[in-house]
């Protein structure tokens, strides 16, 4: 079974991935609709297994 991640490790993903998302918001010419479905894709890549590790430290 794999370690829950540390709060470290939450902050410093949660970080980059809004780091990215910026890059990508001011680096596009316009905000349309695969570019939102793209960043709500890799939100639910980072959110999910962040969520699923903060539920399993709390379980123990």
């Amino acid at each position: 079974m794999k370690r829950p991640l540390s709060n470290s490790q939450i902050v410093c993903v949660v970080l980059l991935w809004m780091a990215l998302c910026y890059i990508v918001l001011t680096g596009v010419e316009r905000i349309d609709g695969p570019v939102i479905v793209t960043i709500l894709m890799s939100g639910a890549f980072v959110f999910i297994p962040v969520y699923k590790s903060i539920k399993q430290r709390r379980k123990r």
